[in-house]
């Protein structure tokens, strides 16, 4: 066995473990500090049987503390399928792992997941596949946890439903068994053509399969039943109106420690050292993992650098602008945004898109005051806060095409990031990733149609892929290798 590989799998099966340990740990501080620890376990339960598309804020049904249970139970979960599976855990299973954790604060909790997460493994039987190499595919599962929630919980009911009560139905429960075992079947069919579409060029390759297939449910669900889509859950949560809805100083303090630990572990398994990281963040970010690459100890540092420079960007769009705080879910696109960490992200490549939120924003705000109308959102409100973290997973276009793309990939995401939710009535979690791809789909034509010396070496990488592609097809031992479905890399 390759001694770095198995070194980058410890540190990656050692993040896992720190981060769902660290939530736990902060669910016993959040009870003090917001004066929840009597009903912790009660409010958990309230979020596992509540119907939760997007974006369901956890800590309006729960609380601050229950929710960080909730992450540090499913990231748990998580852990020990990593390690007690044989095999090494790699780039992918980290970002499966970040995601998962991520949407546990708004959408995914410890009851959905599971029918998802297991599904894929009737896939992996049946195809004779590794588990371990694949067990990413589970976590990105979960992304349609709120479709298993909105079948146990509210579709086959004849009573609209009443927040606090779990009542099962028998079609209910079939449904949602039902449901998920197509999921495990459909999801490694659809992630390798996917890539296909974008050609690499959004990281969440997940997010437009996942979005298309949504689409396809979600109106079989109800347009063409004839059943009108369920109104979002309104919940009042007393101690979180108290809060103004927003725990900033909590959620800048976790996440400050957070990304600290991850950057002082980097540099000390690092060598004590930074050495390597700037061959790092000039790295283009495209077809690359940088666990492979640079090595986990240098991802460490990584995921507490970018961790502290979108955790500064939340901080002040929310502080000049008027919008949504700390909440559930803008606590978790901050984890959201951590995904690829491992494989092309970083401060570099990600920054133009970010600034291309600010220039939709500086647009729209420019032709309002021109025609006298009065702008109804910012770059606070929360469904531009989602967005822009899933928008990030388009850096390899800066990386490849530069920043001007980066801007216009940015502002091409922001214009549509608050209404492709609608596509799928919000029940696949992974909606920025879907936004992001669509994205792509529009922005890479024009790109390769303007940008020849770009499109040049394109035409040799899409070359370079479609070899691979065939030769991993055409290999006598394809069915017992690892078969990277989600391919957000091309790797």
């Amino acid at each position: 066995m390759d001694k770095s590989r198995a070194s980058n799998s410890q540190i990656i099966n050692g993040v896992a473990f720190f981060f769902s340990a660290f939530f736990l740990l902060s669910a016993l501080v959040a009870a003090f500090y917001t004066g929840e620890l009597g009903s912790v376990f009660y409010d958990w339960y309230l979020i596992m049987i509540s119907p939760c598309p997007l974006v369901t804020d956890y800590l309006a049904i729960g609380g601050l503390a229950s929710a960080m249970l909730n992450a540090g139970a499913c990231g748990m979960t998580c852990f020990l399928f990593m390690i007690l599976l044989k095999g090494e855990s790699h780039a992918n299973t980290l970002a499966g792992y970040f995601l998962v954790v991520a949407h546990c604060f708004y959408g995914l909790n410890f009851l959905n997941m599971w029918p998802c997460f297991l599904a894929p493994f009737l896939y992996f039987r049946l195809k004779q596949l590794d588990y371990k190499n694949n067990l990413h595919v589970c976590m990105f599962a979960t992304s349609f946890g709120p479709f298993i929630s909105e079948f146990l919980f509210r579709y086959t009911q004849k009573e609209p439903h009443v927040f606090g009560q779990a009542n099962l139905t028998f079609s209910g429960v079939l449904l949602a068994l039902l449901f998920s075992i197509i999921l495990g079947f459909v999801i490694p069919a659809i992630l390798p053509g996917a890539r296909a579409w974008h050609k690499g060029y959004n990281l969440y390759n997940g997010g437009l399969a996942f979005g298309i297939f949504g689409f396809l449910v979600f109106n079989f669900m109800y347009k063409t039943m004839g059943i009108e889509p369920p109104a979002s859950p309104q919940y009042i949560n007393p101690i979180y109106d108290s809060f103004g809805h927003s725990y900033r100083v909590y959620g800048t303090v976790f996440f400050l420690i957070l990304f600290s630990v991850c950057i002082l572990s980097g540099f000390y398994l690092n060598g004590k050292s930074f050495r390597g990281y700037m061959h790092l963040v000039k790295d283009t970010g495209y077809v690359s993992n940088f666990a492979e690459k640079y090595g986990m100890p240098l991802c460490l540092i990584n995921i507490g650098i970018y961790g502290l420079f979108f955790l500064l960007y939340i901080n002040l769009v929310i502080l000049f602008t008027e919008g949504a705080g700390f909440t559930g879910p803008t606590i978790g696109v901050i984890l959201a945004a951590l995904t690829f960490t491992a494989m092309g992200q970083h401060p570099r490549n990600v920054w133009p898109i970010l600034a291309g939120y600010q220039l939709l924003y500086i647009t729209t705000i420019f032709f309002c005051s021109a025609n006298e109308r009065e702008l109804t959102w910012s770059i606070s409100t929360q469904g531009y806060i989602n967005g822009v973290a899933f928008a990030t997973g388009l850096c390899p276009i800066v990386g490849r095409y530069g920043i001007r793309a980066g801007l216009a990939a940015g502002f091409m995401c922001a214009s549509m990031c608050t209404a492709t939710s609608a596509l799928h009535g919000g029940f696949v979690l992974y909606n920025g990733g879907f936004t992001a791809g669509i994205t792509a789909l529009i922005l890479l034509p024009i790109l390769e149609h303007y940008v020849p010396t770009v499109r040049e070496q394109m035409k040799s990488q899409s070359t370079l892929l479609k070899n691979m592609i065939a030769l991993d097809e055409t290999s006598p031992g394809r069915k017992k290798q690892s078969q990277d479905f989600h391919g957000s890399a091309g790797h």
